[in-house]
């Protein structure tokens, strides 16, 4: 019997090395462009200077003479028109150049140069946040900031000036006394005691604090030190734990006992897991304490499900910005697709008897059932036979019990493989019923692939009519009515350059901009 997994990889293996040079004529291609839309930017910047600088003149020319200056503010003024007692006028500013994405990126970064950064992550270089991080961690030190990354687990790059806190058996223990006592975030107080006497010596000014948990910090000997440290402090959130009693999620089952105050937690087997006690109520109370009424303390989130939800807890004190996840352009773009046995879609196709089907695909790591998994198993006894569903990230357990009409494929670590499949699909279609802002959409969406999301949490964000279709939480039927609907309007709507031109907005390298304009520099 034919091992369609085993031949799928050797198939890779076989591609790679032509892969790697198709992939480099398309970076430099991909370069290229950015490269012509930069210059566009910074060509649109100028006439916003100008503009900018012919309303001020119109402004004061039409002050009178006791006009009281300091009533005039432009704070959040993003069209900047202006507000207080002057004689009100009509700018001359074009809406369509501040309606661009552009007028953000291309703004020059201001003169903040030299300021010293400490990020802290449970990991560095690895997984979504870590990427993030040392992505972050590169464009600082490019703008002239001096950065420093703490982290609790595995290793960081080498490119990277990093610390580690605390050690393997410090997680290990942490780990194991949250299991018993669900005390998580609790422990490690050595470790973090260490930690904050190294803060000391590097002397931060800025401190931007990302996930937390992880079994690597103690909250509290932190907390004491944020508190009085004079530090300008930001803190990312990529979930719900920080206001929370126990879990990093609650939409899945619909609690809301966060808002006022947890208790008799429904999901101590969910990550942060507890086998023992459940301390929700003091885990609660005693965040809300350790959390709240910090001096200069900025939180960002990157959906604004996940500001509106900060914004009904007990953090809701402090200032909330948006600054939506960026993804890697120059990995996730469309992979043409050729008739040759040296292209990597054609053979996958021809492997998976995938020809004259259209494709449905499904990517997590890992699939559970809050990630749509049974979603999928309903969707397939729903489609006609003239489709084909594609889930990767699945381990051998869930591929042995997937339904007809659903090919199960293992995780893997190849963006190239991963943009393969995306380019290879007709529809990506994101089934979760909880999530911050999942970047499996703008993967899809970078590789020219419509995308079809249920309306939970922040997935809808990333989509709008002209690239995907948000469905009610559930609804299956709807979900085969939003596919047949792309696939009927292919042509017109939902286009490969539509997709594009919406996966142009969550290009990595303006998000990282956009983290030091509005956030580092609005310290």
């Amino acid at each position: 019997m034919i091992d369609v997994q085993k031949e799928y990889e050797q198939d890779i293996l076989d591609t790679q090395i032509i892969w790697e040079q198709q992939e480099e004529l398309r970076r430099r291609a991909y370069m290229e462009q950015q490269e012509q839309f930069r210059q566009e930017m910074l060509r649109q910047q100028e006439i916003n200077e100008q503009i900018i600088r012919e309303n001020a003149r119109q402004f004061v020319n039409q002050m009178p003479s006791a006009h009281d200056v300091t009533a005039v503010s432009l704070n959040g003024n993003v069209d900047n028109t202006f507000a207080g007692n002057a004689i009100p006028y009509e700018p001359i500013v074009p809406s369509q150049i501040f309606d661009s994405q552009a007028r953000q990126m291309a703004t020059a970064m201001g003169g903040f140069g030299g300021r010293k950064v400490l990020l802290v992550n449970t990991v560095c270089g690895t997984g979504s946040v870590g990427r993030l991080v040392a992505g972050l961690y590169h464009t600082l030190e490019e703008h002239g900031y001096e950065c420093l990354v703490a982290y609790g687990r595995g290793e960081a790059p080498s490119d990277i000036r990093a610390y580690r806190i605390g050690t393997d058996t410090d997680v290990y223990i942490h780990g194991a006394m949250s299991r018993l006592y669900d005390r998580h975030g609790f422990y490690s107080r050595r470790a973090t005691q260490d930690f904050v006497s190294m803060i000391k010596e590097y002397d931060p000014d800025i401190i931007h604090l990302h996930n937390l948990h992880g079994y690597y910090l103690n909250i509290e000997v932190l907390f004491a030190y944020l508190k009085k440290c004079g530090k300008k402090i930001i803190w990312t959130l990529h979930d719900c734990w920080s206001f929370t009693g126990h879990c990093s999620h609650f939409e899945y089952i619909g609690c809301t006992k966060w808002m006022n105050g947890c208790f008799k937690c429904e999901q101590l087997k969910e990550y942060p897991k507890s086998f023992g006690m459940d301390s929700s109520i003091q885990n609660y109370k005693d965040k809300k304490e350790l959390f709240t009424g910090i001096d200069d303390l900025t939180i960002v989130t990157p959906s604004e499900w996940l500001k509106d939800k900060v914004q009904q807890s007990f953090l809701r004190e402090y200032p909330v910005v948006v600054v939506p996840t960026g993804i890697d352009l120059t990995r996730f773009y469309p992979y043409p697709e050729t008739l040759t046995e040296d292209n990597l879609i054609y053979r996958i196709k021809n492997r998976l008897s995938l020809r004259n089907k259209t494709i449905i695909l499904g990517v997590a790591n890992p699939w559970r059932e809050r990630k749509g998994l049974l979603q999928f198993h309903l969707l397939a006894k729903t489609l006609s036979d003239r489709y084909a569903i594609i889930l990767v990230g699945l381990n051998d357990k869930q591929i042995a019990d997937l339904p007809e009409g659903i090919v199960g494929l293992s995780r893997t670590d190849s963006p190239e493989e991963l943009a393969a499949l995306y380019s290879m699909a007709d529809v990506y279609v994101n089934l979760t019923l909880e999530d911050t802002f999942p970047t499996t959409n703008l993967e899809a969406l970078a590789c020219g692939t419509p995308v079809v999301t249920y309306k939970a949490g922040g997935s809808p964000e990333s989509i709008d009519d002209t690239c995907g279709e948000t469905v009610d939480r559930n609804s299956v039927q709807g979900v085969v009515a939003a596919i047949e609907k792309i696939m009927a309007s292919k042509g017109e709507n939902y286009t490969v350059e539509k997709c594009l031109r919406r996966a142009q907005l969550y290009s990595k390298e303006y998000r990282f901009l956009e983290y030091i304009q509005l956030v580092y520099e609005a310290l």
